[in-house]
């Protein structure tokens, strides 16, 4: 046996002894399996091991101090979520090939000592919150020095590791890929390094809970993909500088309890993509910009609260609409204006707005969508500290049905907005469950119709890096056969914790693999159905690897990602495996084996790259499947028989022996062929034997040999048209 992998199925109990006779293992992996007890020794004698996987159980014990020499192989070593103990070894600095070390959440103590500078080939570091305290010896933080060296560097997560001392200058030295960077809840002191600025690729930057003292480097301003940023309960100071304004990509900047002075700068405008803006606890004076309150993405919290602002808040000719308030700052007709607002009404007498209408009168006249701003101002004169909740609604024609603001640009949702429209993700509107994601029914605010949200489980490993490549696909892909995305949501819950979720157009129809494999009492497809569905995947599949500015590999074909509408049309989704080719858009990438069992071509097995390739063999499994009607990983699938050597060996005498029965009843009103005998029924067989030969070539071991998408498009074309003129 070279691989075993059980992941994510409750099989609890302890791990074997007998697992170090499996000499020739190269991949192991029972994540989230519910296993207590230590890891046996035995293990660590398995020299051909690349992949060792055991995050999210309850493993106790210590790492051997020579883990590094006996498993001199390993590629990924997952060892999250457990409760291991003792130091990290310093050994694993000759795993020359690792990508993926990821020990997070466990309580290993002690220094890190690891020399990072032979792991050229390292990805993704994660020790969080372990307790990597070197007794305030003043090389505490030297292992930075030593990552300079790992130019594919992406994610490096060192929260809550109890570290001390001041971040080096030579952080601005990692890799031009590292797109995360988290040092949160430390007890890291001094000024931030202005160097900072040379991680252009970092999208997210948390040092929040620490004890750093200074400015802000203006240098912050060169990060134009960060899109959040976490320096909060720190003790910065000095004023924000304006080339913040610069980040035009940041959604969430977190700047509260800090001793930050000046003036908030106007440039915050140009950050056009901000949903949170946490300023409070800090000493800011002056106005509140007016380009900050026009902008229309700032829809989950903007916090200013004891600060030393100006008196009055000036929100006049802003083209707000809904009511005024009359609580906190609104209380007072002098604190504020709104002048210029014509479709305001309510508030204060003084205001002389008209009197709000029923909000079902006004429903009726107009769909709208709200745009929620939680604005908390302490106004220094009064020694008031407040949070406000007021309702915006950017400016609409009322000609346009409601989806058109979906059509024209992402509509702007919140936690709680996803967390009504599902009933509080209840199991009632549960769709569908994955080992990244949730999927519920739910009806967002003023429409009716359904909506598919999909919730990241983001506790479990790799979901973050899944809903990062799922949003940078869906950024450049429209097409009839690809799942419309509706918006996405980055945020928070109401506990604190990071909230994502995507929201796309409900497929009425559910899953392919609904139609070819649920148990409940639902019609089964025929053949021009199937063949249509067919034709509709390649469409989509030539679409992204010939037609899109830059290739892209789906990465994970199958039945279960294939939705369908109400006419059967069929969509293609979950880009959660998504791959850019020959450009750098990769950053979010992962590592170890890729897909699903069953439909992933043999060569991503043994390491190989993600190529377009992969989606044919897929497609020409997910073909063989929708014509037999048999899973390519149910148990007559053994001992070397396979679904395409099944196919295979059928062809072309025996197509009507393996061929799904159910697709041969034409029984709908809008079905053109019917049963018969003689030369028809010849014809048909003939026609049968052409669609599974597609999905042999489509599937053979060689990716050089599979047929061309293109051509697979042209050949159910001319399937389809022979079938109908039957």
């Amino acid at each position: 046996m070279e691989e075993f992998s059980a992941a994510y199925n409750p099989i609890g109990g302890r791990l074997p002894d007998t697992l170090g006779h499996l000499k020739n293992l190269i991949h192991f992996g029972c994540g989230g399996c519910n296993l207590y007890g230590t890891i046996p020794h035995s293990i660590y004698n398995l020299s051909l091991l690349s992949g060792f996987s055991l995050g999210g159980n309850q493993l106790i014990g210590s790492l051997p101090s020579t883990i590094g020499e006996t498993l001199p192989l390993l590629y990924e070593l997952q060892l999250s979520h457990n409760n291991l103990t003792g130091p990290i070894p310093p050994s694993i600095s000759n795993c020359s090939m690792l990508t993926d070390l990821e020990l997070q959440g466990n309580s290993f103590r002690g220094k890190l000592t690891i020399d990072f500078a032979n792991l050229r080939e390292i990805s993704f570091v994660s020790f969080s919150n372990n307790n990597l305290n070197g007794h305030g010896e003043a090389d505490e933080l030297k292992f930075i020095d030593s990552l300079n060296n790992c130019s594919k560097l992406q994610l490096l997560e060192l929260a809550n590791c109890n570290l001390q001392g001041t971040l080096p200058r030579s952080i601005g030295n990692l890799s031009s890929q590292l797109a995360y960077l988290s040092f949160d809840e430390n007890k890291l002191h001094g000024n931030l390094p202005s160097s900072i600025g040379n991680l252009v690729g970092l999208s997210t930057l948390v040092l929040s809970y620490n004890q750093f003292t200074g400015n802000i480097p203006s240098t912050i301003g060169m990060l134009q993909n960060l899109q959040d940023v976490g320096l909060n309960n720190n003790q910065l100071s000095g004023p924000i500088p304006e080339t913040i304004g610069n980040l035009s990509m940041v959604m969430k900047l977190v700047l509260y309890s800090n001793n930050l002075e000046g003036h908030i700068p106007s440039s915050l405008g140009n950050c056009r993509s901000l949903t949170i803006l946490s300023l409070g606890h800090n000493k800011l004076s002056g106005n509140l910009p007016k380009q900050i309150l026009e902008l229309p993405s700032l829809s989950i919290a903007l916090e200013l609260s004891l600060n030393s602002l100006s008196e009055s808040l000036n929100l006049s000719y802003n083209d707000l609409e809904g009511e005024v308030p009359m609580l906190g700052v609104f209380a007072n007709a002098s604190a504020f204006s709104v002048s210029g607002n014509s479709r305001l009404c309510g508030g204060l007498v003084e205001l002389g707005l008209p009197k709000c209408q029923n909000a079902k009168k006004h429903k009726m006249k107009k769909k709208k969508f709200p745009l929620f701003i939680t604005i908390g101002i302490l106004i220094a004169s009064m020694v008031l500290f407040t949070t406000l909740c007021f309702i915006w609604h950017k400016k609409r024609n009322k000609d346009q049905p409601s989806q058109s603001s979906r059509n024209s640009g992402f509509l702007q949702v919140s936690y709680n907005q996803l967390l009504k429209s599902t009933d509080g993700f209840s199991e009632a509107n549960l769709i569908s469950q994955g080992g990244f994601s949730s999927v519920y029914k739910g009806m967002l605010d003023d429409d009716d119709k359904f909506v598919a949200i999909k919730v990241v489980r983001l506790e479990n490993r790799g979901a973050q890096r899944s809903f990062m490549r799922e949003c940078e696909a869906w950024r450049h892909i429209r097409h009839r056969n690809l799942l419309k995305i509706i918006t996405s949501c980055s945020s928070i819950d109401f506990a604190g914790n990071d909230f994502k979720a995507i929201v796309y157009e409900f497929m009425s129809k559910g899953s392919l693999n609904d139609w070819l494999h649920s148990s409940a009492h639902m019609p089964k497809l025929n053949l021009l159905q199937r063949i249509n569905i067919l034709s509709d995947v390649a469409n989509a599949l030539d679409y992204l690897h010939n037609q899109c500015q830059a290739t892209i590999v789906h990465g994970d074909l199958k039945p279960s990602n294939i939705l369908l509408n109400d006419d059967l049309v069929a969509h293609v989704g979950d880009f959660g495996l998504a791959r850019f080719l020959g450009t750098h858009s990769n950053q979010y990438s992962s590592t170890g084996v890729i897909g699903t069992i069953g439909y992933a071509p043999p060569e991503y097995g043994t390491g190989s790259e993600m190529t377009s390739s992969g989606d044919v063999y897929s497609f020409g499994i997910l073909l063989l499947e929708v014509m037999t009607g048999k899973n390519p990983t149910c148990g007559m699938f053994n001992e070397g028989l396979s679904i395409h050597k099944f196919v295979n060996t059928a062809l072309p005498d025996h197509v009507m022996d393996i061929i799904d029965g159910d697709l041969l009843n034409y029984h709908q009103d809008d079905a053109t062929v019917t049963k018969n005998t003689g030369a028809k029924t010849k014809k048909l067989e003939e026609c049968l034997a052409s669609i599974l030969k597609i999905g042999v070539s489509c599937s053979v071991d060689s990716s050089p040999q599979r047929m061309n998408i293109e051509t697979v498009v042209n050949e159910l074309q001319h399937v389809r048209d022979a079938i109908q003129n039957i």
